[in-house]
């Protein structure tokens, strides 16, 4: 639903500067939102052009997930320039290592669990006081299903499965004030967190995906779209698969 740019809702979009983050931000704009770009990295500046020829305002911010105070300053930087904050991306994350479980050391453990995992509690400790105040918010998590397990990416797996129960949580406590969260869970997207691991021949012609092709990172950010909407007014601790038929 789209608004005024006076009465345009907030969002923040964590890893906004590509993949399914970008086109989540993009998606947001086109649906009358103001976007905040959290992005580690310096690319994350080059979204915010985009947005704004979309005729909606945007903001680019260096976020680092893993830092309880970047986070923070990302929330209240939003705040001075934009003055309100109704909705939250979960979209920052990284694969890790492909590796066996034994070989893995403690540093690569920690290092994606504190970014997939910590990072999204972080954000979402940082805004649900806002949304809760507010008696409005939305909140969507990217998970994946590798969270069921996956034998050289345990750390992932983990972690993923974590942001699964997070969001069941905050659904369970907070939707009755307002506050919808809810996951997404892509097949496979091509994005670059998935091309550069696969052969072009299998990308063309995936194994076990009914539809014949993984996804866009645009049509998983169809589904980020309505789950932030005004008219997703039902749909809170949901894990929307967006697998292309897939289990």
């Amino acid at each position: 639903m789209s608004e005024t740019a006076g009465e345009a809702r907030v969002a923040i979009v964590t890893g906004g500067g590509r993949g399914i983050g970008r086109a989540s931000a993009l998606r947001l704009a086109q649906d009358g939102r103001d976007v905040v770009i959290a992005e580690l990295g310096d690319f994350g500046a080059a979204v915010v052009p985009e947005i704004e020829a979309l005729g909606r305002r945007a903001l680019y911010l260096k976020t680092d997930v893993t830092s309880r105070a970047s986070v923070e300053e990302c929330v209240a930087a939003a705040l001075r320039a934009f003055g309100r904050l109704d909705i939250l991306v979960n979209c920052a994350g990284v694969l890790g290592q492909e590796i066996d479980f034994l070989e893995m050391s403690e540093e690569e453990w920690f290092r994606v669990i504190d970014i997939n995992l910590h990072g999204v509690w972080r954000c979402c400790r940082a805004v649900l006081p806002i949304m809760v105040d507010r008696g409005w918010g939305r909140i969507v998590t990217i998970t994946s299903g590798a969270r069921n397990g996956v034998p050289q990416l345990a750390q992932y797996a983990t972690s993923k499965g974590g942001v699964t129960g997070l969001m069941a949580s905050i659904a369970r406590a907070y939707t009755g004030r307002g506050v919808l969260a809810n996951c997404v869970q892509p097949g496979r997207a091509l994005t670059d967190m998935v091309v550069p691991r696969f052969s072009k021949e299998f990308l063309a012609h995936p194994p076990g995906v009914p539809i014949g092709r993984y996804s866009s990172a645009d049509e998983v950010a169809v589904v980020v779209k309505y789950l932030c909407a005004d008219e997703n007014t039902y749909t809170s601790g949901a894990i929307w698969s967006v697998s292309g038929g897939a289990g």
